[in-house]
């Protein structure tokens, strides 16, 4: 049987929270979760080899936050369960990303988000948030389109 949470994994838990609320990490998220919304792969790598640009800082800064996250959990720093309801956020980033995976890895980097995927490919809970995320990926894709219908009409 998995150990409970401690102390020491909700004290990690917002840490991980805090260190987000960073002024340039918050810029980083903001710019992967909402305004990058590469479609292929090579759309990915125009960003991710554009070595020097905000953008590619940007989502290195966010990628490696989140793969250091999985890290712990896998690791057993970080209770995985506080890792679900702490930083749902780094299994979003994957969910978002997990279309171009197979792709991305053949093309730039053959462990691109491997931790995350590993941890949830582990982590029942983790398999279960990241269900939940894609249908509201769906859903916001679709909302999306519809509305750039709607503009071109």
């Amino acid at each position: 049987m998995p150990r409970k949470p401690t102390a020491s994994d909700a004290q990690l838990g917002l840490q991980l929270y805090d260190l987000r609320r960073e002024t340039e990490m918050r810029k980083a998220r903001n710019f992967v979760n909402f305004e990058f919304n590469p479609k292929t792969a090579d759309e990915f790598a125009k960003v991710a080899m554009a070595m020097g640009t905000p953008q590619n800082a940007h989502l290195r800064q966010v990628l490696s936050y989140w793969q250091i996250a999985a890290s712990l959990v896998l690791n057993g720093t970080l209770h995985p369960a506080v890792f679900v309801d702490t930083c749902g956020e780094g299994l979003f980033v994957y969910a978002k990303f997990k279309p171009l995976l197979k792709e991305i890895r053949a093309k730039l980097d053959p462990d691109f988000l491997g931790k995350i995927e590993e941890l949830v490919k582990q982590d029942k809970g983790c398999r279960e948030r990241v269900a939940v995320i894609e249908k509201r990926i769906a859903t916001w894709m679709a909302a999306m389109k519809a509305q750039e219908a709607a503009a071109a009409d």
